[in-house]
């Protein structure tokens, strides 16, 4: 119940509804939501009754004069609050890929809702004594693996969530939590209000010299959709953006686009997030001191693989310092070119796409124009599914007759290879206004067991890929393409999810290792010959062009490891801060930018203001991402040595990893895949920092 509770649920005015789907039993394909029934008026009935629903549950555990156990107190309690989870779960997806202004108010408005909620089953006494007697009388129960893991956790996240406080400190606790939901909801309306308001609109046509027809076409029909017919717009959605960035020769209007992108939530407007950021990183290190921690880094990462900040801090530094002079040398190759060329400037951030494709053709003699044809997304993605089918005999089926969480979306029926129904997959491509940005994986409903029925889980998958234009279909980057294979490795760990109980307890320094390893498989010659084919002849990638992205494999690497380094300290430094916070978030990021030696030319993979990751779910957690490549390096070497589409090896990943994951110990389920601890040189190999 608690990780719903968690998610971003909705209200709205009272009012009686003579059918609210909620309150029905789903009769839909494999029982998914009936989006095309569920109104934006039906959530705050849902939501109340969920909520008084689950405190009746909560009560009966509660009060009862039976003594406490497993059975009658955590099982009960994992079983409390199925309405609310089936309400939240589908209102923060949709949300997050298809909001509305009447969501975003009810949103506002329910954060601290919901967070009071959570409070109150958190901080309460009754039921936290129950949790504790049955967890000092562990070892009298007969306990599975899963249980015995269920259990310590929950009594530690009691603790951690102030059980132990007094009750003045509980008070000021849950005071804290609701400005803190509050503020996380409005940081992330902001972003998304920053990203689609501004247009970089051209209406001269010399000012789209160097760009691909394709990149022209799809900018010509978004003038048109916004009623500028005969123009061309550009936004900051990264489709948009990358591609100008990388083609564009005119160096004022990338620079222009580029500064837009890096300056959304500090444009000093209504959407402005300098002083929510430090607002939410003062209440959460007042919230860490509460809780008897040093900084909201100790908090976050105590149930982590890190364990604490020291080693988080010693990974990054040790990978910035050998990251840093490949970028260096980077940056001059490219200095050399403009040099070269005449031109009479320094290389700035907005150039480095320019220069770095120069840089890749005169190097590799490799255009990333080269290959898009080869990308079409439906091939990626049924390349995705071939890669899954020959590592698990999974297939994936398109199924036609079933509400769709918005017109853009698919729907995929998963099974396994005797033809047991695993989950539903949805996957939801394109960007619009009503998305935020990115890529993310997320979920309708997650795997679990009530009484002995398996409930199976309907995932979605959701991205910001090009569109297609004119005649042309939906033609990925190299980028895009791992990017569809990122995600799609968190859908498969979700789909193979097998636990019993509704909560788990993730270390998140693993989350990214499913998600990481299936990139591997992108670039691997048997995989590209799988789905890297001509989108117009359909001939398979030649050999030619497979060579150059093996040989460019390194290419940029410097900048890749930089920026996502400096991101990833720039979210520890203002976590590792101790209450009182009072922080000025642009100085903040300058002298820490500083301290670190980030090179003028080079921005953080994400600056504050619309540092999404470091606002919703990786608040010292950024780093996860790279914690995580240690392992994904390592694991793929399994492959390696069996082969890539080895089945014993694919099937001890499934078990040991993707099956249990949130329910067993992170540092052993890796163990008991790989045989020993973590190898960092795979990484280092990889990336070119040995």
């Amino acid at each position: 119940m608690i990780a719903a509770l968690i998610a971003a649920v909705s209200c709205t005015t009272q009012k009686k509804e003579p059918v609210n789907p909620f309150f029905a039993e789903w009769k839909t394909p494999f029982g998914v939501p009936p989006f095309d029934q569920i109104k934006n008026e039906d959530y705050l009935p849902a939501i109340d009754s969920a909520i008084a629903l689950a405190r009746t549950e909560i009560n009966a555990i509660t009060s009862s004069t039976d003594a406490p156990t497993f059975a009658n107190t955590i099982a009960a309690y994992d079983l409390a609050g199925q309405l609310l989870n089936k309400v939240a779960y589908v209102f923060s997806a949709q949300t997050s890929a298809n909001t509305n202004d009447t969501l975003e108010a009810l949103q506002e408005q329910v954060a601290p809702k919901i967070s009071a909620f959570s409070d109150e089953v958190l901080l309460n006494a009754g039921l936290f004594s129950k949790v504790k007697a049955v967890y000092d009388n562990m070892a009298n129960e007969k306990l599975t693996d899963e249980e015995k893991f269920l259990l310590e956790n929950l009594y530690k996240s009691f603790v951690r969530n102030g059980a132990l406080l007094s009750p003045a400190d509980q008070e000021i606790l849950k005071k804290l939590n609701q400005d803190i939901s509050l503020l996380v909801v409005k940081f992330n309306q902001n972003v998304l209000a920053e990203t689609n308001n501004y247009r970089l609109v051209i209406d001269n046509e010399a000012d789209l010299k160097g760009l691909p027809e394709g990149v022209k076409t799809g900018a010509a029909e978004l003038a048109k959709a916004d009623s500028l017919e005969g123009k061309w717009i550009f936004t900051t959605q990264k489709p948009s953006m990358i591609p100008f960035l990388q083609y564009a020769e005119n160096r004022e209007l990338r620079k222009k686009l580029y500064d837009a992108y890096l300056n959304r939530g500090n444009n000093h407007n209504a959407n402005d997030n300098n002083q929510i950021l430090a607002n939410l990183v003062r209440l959460r290190a007042d919230k860490a001191k509460l809780l008897g921690y040093k900084t909201h880094a100790d908090l976050v990462l105590e149930t982590r693989m890190a364990k604490n900040p020291g080693n988080v801090f010693n990974l990054l530094d040790n990978l910035m310092g050998r990251s840093l002079p490949v970028a260096i040398r980077e940056r001059d190759e490219m200095q050399k070119i403009i040099d070269s060329e005449g031109g009479k400037f320094r290389l700035e951030p907005s150039d480095w796409w320019y220069y770095a494709e120069k840089l890749r053709k005169s190097k590799y003699d490799l255009d990333e124009n080269e290959l898009r044809p080869y990308f079409m997304l439906d091939n990626v993605r049924d390349g995705a599914f071939a890669v899954a089918n020959k590592l698990y005999g999974i297939t994936f089926t398109r199924i036609s007759d079933i509400p769709l969480p918005h017109p853009d979306a698919q729907a995929f029926d998963v099974k396994e290879a005797d033809g047991k129904h695993i989950g539903v997959l949805y996957m939801d491509f394109f960007p619009r206004e009503s998305k935020r940005q990115g890529a993310w994986c997320g979920g309708y409903r997650d795997h679990r067991v009530i009484d002995g029925k398996e409930i199976t889980p309907v995932v979605t998958l959701v991205g910001n890929f090009t569109r297609p234009t004119g005649d042309e279909p939906a033609l990925l980057s190299m980028d895009d393409v791992s990017t569809l294979f990122h995600e799609f490795g968190h859908a498969l760990q979700a789909l193979f999810s097998s636990n019993k109980y509704a909560n788990t307890t993730v270390a998140w320094d693993i989350v990214e290792l499913p998600s990481q390893i299936m990139e591997h498989w992108v670039t691997e010659p048997e995989v590209l010959n799988m789905y890297a084919k001509n989108y117009k002849t359909g001939e398979v990638i030649p050999q030619q062009l497979v060579d150059k992205i093996k040989n460019s494999s390194l290419f940029n690497t410097g900048f890749d490891n930089v920026e996502i380094m400096a991101a990833s300290l720039l979210d520890m430094d203002y976590y590792s801060l101790e209450a009182p916070v009072n922080v000025d978030v642009q100085k903040f990021e300058k002298d820490m930018m500083k301290k670190i030696g980030l090179i003028p030319e080079i921005e953080p993979r994400y600056r504050s203001t619309y540092f999404l990751h470091m606002v919703s779910g990786y608040d010292a957690g950024y780093y996860v991402y790279t914690w995580a490549a240690v392992l994904d390096n390592d694991a793929f070497e399994a492959f390696r040595e069996k082969g890539i589409f080895d089945r014993a090896t694919a099937d001890s990943f499934r078990k040991n990893i993707l099956e249990k994951m949130g329910t067993m110990d992170a540092e052993q389920m890796y163990l008991n895949f790989r045989g020993h601890e973590p190898d960092i040189e795979p990484l280092l190999r990889n990336r070119g920092l040995n």
